[in-house]
């Protein structure tokens, strides 16, 4: 498959997978963690605004992988 292919496809599907997982971070944040302490919001809010980034890492260097 061609980088250029791969990287549409790709980008599809970080679309998706972004739009998907801020709907589930949005459940989370709403839920219990604002009753916990300030301490612990902050640090569930960073790691919530931060997950994303480690289940998209093999797809984007999946997609920046050289043809041939």
């Amino acid at each position: 498959m061609r980088q250029t292919h791969r990287k549409l496809i790709g980008t599809v599907v970080i679309l998706i997978f972004v739009c998907v997982y801020a709907l589930v971070a949005m459940a989370l944040a709403q839920g219990r963690i604002t009753e916990a302490a300030k301490p612990i919001q902050t640090i569930a809010y960073i790691t919530l605004g931060l997950a994303w980034i480690l289940p998209l890492l093999p797809l984007i260097k999946w997609m920046e992988r050289k043809d041939g």
